[in-house]
């Protein structure tokens, strides 16, 4: 741990260097220095013997239709880059509420976490609970679609409905990718560059297509990197990671009893743990053209709204293509 450490701060020293001779802006360990686009309020946890801060945004519009719905982020991201969605959906009349999950965004980076998607969806339920929410459709996208599930199964009462963008875990990928401890996430994590990040969301987000609003998501992450401690932040996405490959949602997407819409972009390859697999064998992995149908037929009654040549993305990538099918399932 020690070596991985010393990693750590060597990346850190380089990184600091590539920002001097790039402009990229040092973020704070949770974003005190980084506006969200609505105001930050926090909640605050006792979990694992441990005092915790999780932050979220609560947009009430002025219009209220009595309807509410929650937005979990990706892997990758934070509340902030629902912001379009957030003004879309308030314009109609619903009450949004975004939370960054812990060991995300503005909220806590711990030490030491034990991460399940159970633990991630008990939180967010105690944030409702505070905020006398009792009913509500759930929207998840990317790692937030297997957080989104685990919510529906785990309280399917206080899910009134759900939606799926281009969620991962609709495959287990432990049956073909060999397991790797979290030490081995956590130096990949170090590693992590500005001119890395942004080649990572160019070809397998974008289609190698880059537009200069796709920047601000890759300085969230970079700028992370340039923190004295960006080694808790890297661990954090590190247990993250296990939490993701071990934790499959797939076999239970037939226990759903809520109405659901999949939305998809087709031309989405998002896997876990390509890298270590055969060309053979990663050919086969994250064919959401495929992938969207044959989870549409899993959950009872789903909808399936598919987006052509769209990736994993696509209240970023194409936004009106992904927000009207979901304003029309929220409004039958």
């Amino acid at each position: 741990m020690r070596n991985i450490m010393m990693l750590g701060l060597i990346s850190v020293f380089i990184q600091f260097s590539f920002a001097q001779t790039n402009n990229l802006k040092w973020l704070d360990i949770e974003l005190a220095n980084y506006e969200y686009p609505f105001d930050v309020s926090e909640l605050n946890l006792k979990v694992q013997g441990q005092d915790l801060q999780m932050s979220y945004m609560d947009v009430k519009p002025s219009n209220f239709n009595g309807k509410s719905i929650v937005l979990f982020h990706g892997k990758n991201f934070n509340g902030a880059y629902w912001k379009t969605t957030i003004e879309a959906l308030t314009k109609e009349g619903y009450r949004v509420i975004a939370p960054d999950q812990i060991g995300f965004g503005k909220s806590s980076k711990p030490a030491h976490f034990h991460y399940t998607f159970q633990q991630l969806a008990r939180n967010t339920k105690e944030l409702l609970d505070t905020l006398k929410v009792t009913k509500t459709t759930i929207l998840g996208h990317s790692m937030g679609g297997m957080l989104a599930t685990r919510f529906a199964l785990m309280y399917p009462k206080t899910t009134e409905k759900l939606v799926l963008e281009n969620p991962i875990g609709l495959e287990d990928w432990k049956l073909k990718v060999p397991y790797k401890p979290v030490e081995w996430w956590y130096a990949n994590e170090l590693k992590k560059s500005y001119e890395g990040i942004k080649n990572y969301q160019l070809k397998n987000y974008y289609d190698n297509k880059w537009k200069s609003d796709y920047d601000q998501w890759v300085n969230l992450l970079a700028g992370w990197t340039l923190n004295s401690d960006y080694d808790r932040i890297a661990w954090n996405a590190a247990l993250t990671y296990d939490m993701i490959f071990t934790q499959p949602v797939v076999y239970e997407f037939k226990n759903i009893n809520v109405p659901t819409l999949l939305i998809i972009g087709t031309r989405d390859r998002t896997a876990l743990g390509k890298p270590l697999v055969s060309d053979e064998v990663r050919k086969t992995m994250g064919l959401y053209n495929q992938l969207g149908k044959t989870t549409q037929q899993r959950i009872k009654n789903a909808q399936l709204v598919e987006i052509d040549n769209i990736g994993h993305l696509p209240h970023i990538e194409k936004f009106e293509s992904f927000i009207t099918p979901l304003i029309k399932f929220l409004k039958e």
